[in-house]
C-alpha cells in the first residue's frame, strides 16, 4: 500500500511489519520446543498430522456454524493486519486539520471545496465535504458518528471470529485425545504400545491449546487494538472538522486536538511548532 500524505506534506499513513507479532509466535514455538527437548524430548512427540488435521477441521468446522459468510471474509481480509500495521501519524493529521481550519477561517469553508480531491483519507473527505455542502454540524456530527459506529461493529465481527476459534480449539482437542485413546484401548494386549499410543492422543489437547492461546486469541485482541486505533483517529478528524465549522480559531483547534496524542506526541507537536515560528500551514497558504 501507498504512503498517504497530507497537505502539509507529511505522512499521515503507512504501513510497516508489526514485529511484535512476528517476533512473538517465534519467541513462543521456541520457549515450548525448547523447553520440550532440554526436557528430553523429540520435535516428533508432537508432529501429528492426523492431531493437526482434527483440531485445525474441528475449529474450522464450529466457527462456520457460529459465524455469518460475511464475518468469516472479514476474518480473513483482516489476518494480514496483525503481521503488518498501518501507522498513522497523528501528529500530521493534526497539522492537516489546523491547515484546512486556516484556510477556512481565511477564505470560508468554500474554500476547502478546491482540496476535497486532494484528500486521501475518505473519511476525512466525506466529512469535510459535507460540511462544505453546507450540513448542520448536528446532523454531520450524527452521520459521521454513525459510520463510525457501523464500521467499528464489522471490524469487530472478524476479531470475534478468531476469538471464537480460541474457546473451540482446546474442546476439539480434548476431542481428537479421546478419539487417540479409543484407538489405544483396542491394543490393550501390547502395553508398550498402550503407553506410546496415550502419549500421542494427548498431542491432539497440545495443538488445541496452543493454537488457542498462541495464535487465536492473540490475534482477536490484536485486531481490537488496531479498531480501538481506527475510531481514534476517526474521533479526531471528526472533532477538527467540526470545530472548523463552528468557526474556531486554528490555535485552538490544534490545542484541542492535541488531547488525542500521546505524550511522545504532544512533545512533538510542541517542538514542531517552535520550528515553525509563526509562520501558516501549508494548507492555509494553498
Amino acid at each position: 500500500m501507498a504512503d498517504k500524505k497530507s497537505s502539509t506534506g507529511s505522512k499521515v499513513r503507512s504501513v510497516r511489519p508489526d514485529f511484535a507479532s512476528i517476533g512473538g509466535l517465534l519467541v513462543a514455538a521456541a520457549g515450548i520446543i525448547g523447553g520440550l527437548v532440554l526436557d528430553g524430548g523429540n520435535v516428533s512427540d508432537i508432529r501429528q498430522i492426523t492431531a493437526a488435521i482434527i483440531v485445525m477441521g474441528g475449529t474450522l468446522g464450529a466457527v462456520m456454524v457460529t459465524s455469518p459468510i460475511s464475518s468469516l471474509i472479514t476474518a480473513a481480509k483482516g489476518l494480514k493486519n496483525v503481521f503488518f500495521e498501518e501507522v498513522i501519524d497523528l501528529d500530521a493529521a493534526v497539522d492537516e486539520i489546523v491547515g484546512y481550519a486556516s484556510k477556512a477561517r481565511k477564505s470560508s469553508i468554500i474554500s476547502l471545496e478546491d482540496d476535497l480531491e486532494r484528500i486521501e483519507d475518505p473519511f476525512l473527505r466525506k466529512a469535510l465535504s459535507l460540511a462544505v455542502d453546507g450540513t448542520d454540524l448536528k446532523e454531520l456530527r450524527k452521520m459521521m458518528d454513525l459510520e463510525i459506529f457501523h464500521a467499528e461493529r464489522r471490524a469487530e465481527a472478524g476479531a470475534k471470529v478468531y476469538e471464537a476459534a480460541g474457546g473451540y480449539s482446546p474442546t476439539i482437542g480434548i476431542i481428537g485425545a479421546v478419539m487417540g485413546l479409543i484407538q489405544v484401548m483396542k491394543h490393550l494386549e501390547n502395553i508398550e504400545e498402550v503407553g506410546r499410543g496415550i502419549a500421542v492422543a494427548f498431542v491432539a489437547t497440545v495443538y488445541g491449546v496452543a493454537i488457542a492461546n498462541l495464535f487465536f486469541l492473540p490475534t482477536a485482541n490484536k485486531l481490537k487494538a488496531r479498531i480501538h486505533k481506527d475510531v481514534q483517529v476517526k474521533e479526531l478528524l471528526l472533532e477538527g472538522v467540526g470545530s472548523i465549522i463552528e468557526g474556531m480559531n486554528p490555535k485552538l483547534i490544534r490545542i484541542k486536538l492535541e488531547a488525542f496524542l500521546d505524550p511522545d506526541g504532544k512533545q512533538k507537536a510542541a517542538a514542531g511548532k517552535q520550528a515553525a515560528g509563526a509562520g501558516e500551514p501549508a494548507a492555509a497558504r494553498g
